[in-house]
């Protein structure tokens, strides 16, 4: 077995103890699964550390409760951060236990940690993936349950963090009304 697999390997052992459920499966369990499928279409050549980042985005999610912290946008950022760190700590931790250099484990870290958004080739391309699995598998149920400003606010959130080309390739890939479409055309800011 290579030091990759095992590390995929030591992800999925944790993300098969989510308590959650979606499909039958622990959501964590799913949705790396769905990121490392993303990331290998989108992203064939990715490194190893871009694709351990990517099947450990929701490493051991369920950990930190979002009820745990405070109601509103700054309760709900701290939280964002906190898993940002708790995923990169977990995921550093297996890369180290598999023999990967200094290198590799921090660059996966500044992934997790969504450190160098729109500056790191590598985290916009986590982001990127990241975006793809969000409109792919969760955006339907999303909009279902919310009002269409809400919808289009966070539309246009997503579309603002991906890159040109994946904005662009989204409006390929995705047919979408025309002001969610609006969004994707947007440049990057």
């Amino acid at each position: 077995m290579t030091r990759l697999q095992s590390v995929l390997d030591a992800i999925d052992t944790a993300n098969a103890k989510d308590p959650n459920i979606e499909d039958g499966q622990p959501e964590a369990l799913l949705y790396g699964s769905r990121m490392t499928q993303e990331a290998n279409r989108l992203f064939p050549e990715a490194s190893e550390a871009l694709q351990i980042a990517a099947r450990g985005q929701h490493i051991e999610r369920w950990v930190l409760k979002r009820a745990d912290f405070p109601e509103g946008r700054a309760g709900y950022l701290k939280w964002r951060r906190e898993l940002g760190i708790h995923h990169a700590n977990r995921v550093s931790d297996l890369m180290s236990e598999a023999g990967y250099d200094e290198e590799d484990i921090v660059a996966a870290g500044t992934m997790l940690r969504k450190e160098g958004l729109k500056r790191n080739a590598e985290v916009q391309a986590l982001e990127d993936i990241i975006c793809f699995v969000f409109l792919k598998w969760y955006f339907a149920p999303f909009a279902a349950k919310h009002p269409e400003e809400k919808v289009l606010d966070i539309v246009v959130k997503t579309a603002r963090k991906m890159s040109d080309a994946g904005r662009a390739r989204v409006l390929a890939e995705f047919d979408l009304p025309a002001a969610l479409a609006a969004a994707f055309q947007e440049p990057a800011a």
